[in-house]
């Protein structure tokens, strides 16, 4: 591989990275793993990427945008990203990288950094949600209703990026 190839590579793999970290935050994460693979394919003209996989990409990336939605409209409460979620997300997410690396390798790395960082924002929204008045607290069923639309949407972007990986690397 030439030096601009592996820049290339490294480029897509920290932005499939970026993709699965921002849905712990509510960002459409699905949506930019799905806008990353389709440009490396159209770059590399459609060699280990085909249209079939994209075509399963887009449905998966549907689906969990989609049960979100569903998720949001039955009344889970939104939550932003505070400094303080983000820190803790960036340190689970090392921690939690570090932790199942060893174990799983490659699928331990995003695994391990897509779990450590949504258990350091949930960690770190409880202990928000414990200072606030109770009048001002979300109820635990639209806590946990957000919180189940993140982990959907962060399952779905692993599963999108375990079949890209598998792809390119198979």
């Amino acid at each position: 591989m030439s030096p601009l190839e592996i820049i290339g590579l490294t480029l897509f793999i920290l932005i499939l990275f970026a993709g699965i970290f921002s849905t712990l935050f509510g960002i459409p994460g699905t949506i930019i793993i799905l806008l990353d693979v389709i440009l490396y394919a159209m770059i590399t003209g459609f060699e280990k990427i085909g249209i079939k996989l994209i075509i399963v990409l887009i449905v998966l990336s549907v689906l969990a945008e989609a049960i979100d939605f569903a998720l949001g409209m039955m009344g889970a409460a939104k939550f932003g990203a505070s400094p303080k979620g983000v820190w803790a997300s960036v340190i689970g997410g090392v921690i939690g990288a570090v932790v199942m690396t060893p174990t799983l390798f490659g699928l331990g790395t995003v695994m391990g950094m897509f779990l450590g960082g949504f258990t350091a924002v949930l960690i770190v929204e409880l202990i928000h949600q414990r200072q606030l008045k109770p009048a001002l607290r979300a109820g635990y069923g639209a806590f946990l209703g957000r919180f189940g639309g993140i982990f959907v949407k962060g399952f779905f972007s692993l599963i999108m990026i375990i079949l890209t990986l598998t792809n390119i690397y198979s």
